[in-house]
Order: structure tokens, then sequence, then C-alpha cells
């Protein structure tokens, strides 16, 4: 069981997985560069600003730029997805992304495969949070990772818990870096 506290209370005592905590952006970048048919799931808590006044959904659009990943936009992300520049591979709700993905024999958001690496971002942490148990549950095809500042103990990988925006903005930025060097 991880020391991590997850902002929301969620059952994880009905199983013996929890969330590998990474705290390294390189670590992450290589999973990433790692999956071969990754998915993006971008939501609404995307579209706030940071101080410096970038979008949130900016970061998740570099992210998914130097290694193809196919973009899911959920809720009204996709028309601020369309007014960055950026054709959406899907738009689907968090709840009927995650049913697709449950099963194996789905042909994916570009209907090259089902995906084997899913990254949640943006999604608010009590939907997540059901999702990733979901998915952990019912799609041992995949992994499961989130981008979000807060730990989600159902995801297979996720991030620590940031106090202060400034560190994870910084951890998002340094991710960005080693996925255009190994893109």
């Amino acid at each position: 069981m991880s020391a991590v506290i997850p902002r929301h209370r969620v059952n994880v005592l009905t199983g013996i997985k929890s969330a590998k905590l990474i705290e390294d952006p390189t670590e992450y970048s290589n999973l990433i560069r790692k999956a071969k048919r990754p998915l993006l799931v971008v939501g609404p808590l995307l579209l706030e600003s940071t101080p410096d006044g970038k979008l949130l959904l900016e970061y998740a659009l570099d992210i998914a730029k130097p290694s193809n990943i196919p973009i899911c936009a959920t809720a009204q992300t996709k028309g601020k997805v369309g007014e960055l520049g950026v054709k959406p591979d899907s738009v689907y709700d968090v709840v009927e992304i995650t049913n697709a993905l449950k099963d194996p024999d789905w042909n994916g958001v570009r209907r090259e495969g089902n995906h084997d690496l899913v990254i949640l971002f943006g999604i608010r942490s009590d939907l997540g949070n059901q999702s990733l148990s979901t998915l952990k549950h019912f799609a041992p095809h995949l992994k499961t990772m989130t981008l979000c500042k807060h730990y989600f103990p159902h995801a297979n990988y996720s991030l620590t818990n940031f106090k202060k925006d400034a560190k994870w903005l910084e951890f998002l930025e340094s991710l960005i870096e080693n996925l255009k060097k190994g893109g």
C-alpha cells in the first residue's frame, strides 16, 4: 500500500494493487515511449489557466505531440482542443471511453487496435478514480497513468500530491522535454 493519501476517500482495501508512485519525469516519459498504442484522455480541468496564463490543455497537447499520442476529448474540451489547432482523435465522455477500453477487442480511437496505455489528465478526481478502478478490475490488457496533481491509487502509475502548482508544472515541462528528446 502506498503512503500517499488520495485527494478523495477511495476504497483501496478491496485489492492488493495500488498505483506505483512516480516522481521522476524521465521514468514517466520512458513508460509513455514504451507503449505501442497509448491514449491521452483530456478532461475539463485542463481548461484552467496556469499563473503565467498558459492553459493546462496546452501542456496536454505538448505531451501528445512528440509521441503522436491519440487524444480523446471529454466534456467541453473538444472545442478548445480545436481552437488550439488540434483535431481530437475521438470525443467521448469519461464513462463511454472507460467502457470502450474494457473491451480487449475494441479497435481503439484510430482503428489500429486497442490501447495498451491510457493516460488520464484533467478528469475530476472522483470520476477519475471510478474510471481507473473499473479499468484496474476489468481491463487487465492495459496500463493506466495519470498526469493530474493528485495521487490516484487505482492507476498503475500516478504522480504524488503536489502541494504547489509550480512543482507540478515543472514536472510537466520536464516530461515534455524528455518526450521531445526521445520521441
